[in-house]
């Protein structure tokens, strides 16, 4: 939160110059202290929001890769002959608690290619896959154990 605020003054300020950095450092070191003195905020939110904000962007990097990987598999199954393509729905349950990961998770599974999220409700996941192969091991996916991972930052 104090980077926070101490972005914020360099922003409003329009430059950056040592005394504007000195006073700005003064000024939100003074609102940091007012927030966690007063307004019950605690430093170890502060880092928290660190570890949950790098395992996001693990998160995303996962996803890309997924993604790519998905593509991949979609266009082989397009472009060959060999391949019979089998559309399944699987219904599934993520033993996730915030709503935060459960549409995530729902959203991350309809950015890749082959599969969609149909139905979310509670827990209960309805993806419809383009081929049977792609529904195998969807409730314990990589998405599924970064989330967990996630939700479990204290």
């Amino acid at each position: 939160m104090f980077v926070i605020f101490f972005l914020i003054w360099v922003i409003f300020n329009g430059q950056f110059t040592w005394e504007i950095a000195a006073f700005g450092l003064v000024i939100s070191g003074a609102m940091y202290w007012f927030l966690c003195r007063f307004m019950d905020y605690k430093p170890r939110y502060d880092l928290v929001f660190c570890k949950r904000f790098l395992l996001l962007i693990q998160y995303l990097f996962v996803l890309l890769k997924e993604i790519i990987k998905a593509n991949i598999a979609v266009f082989k199954l397009v472009y060959s002959s060999r391949y019979r393509v089998e559309p399944a729905v699987v219904h599934f349950t993520a033993p996730l608690r915030s709503t935060f990961a459960r549409v995530l998770l729902a959203n991350s599974i309809t950015l890749t290619p082959g599969t969609i999220t149909v139905s979310l409700k509670d827990n209960e996941y309805t993806v419809h896959c383009l081929d049977r192969e792609m529904a195998l091991g969807i409730d314990s996916s990589v998405f599924v154990k970064l989330l967990e991972r996630i939700e479990n930052v204290t």
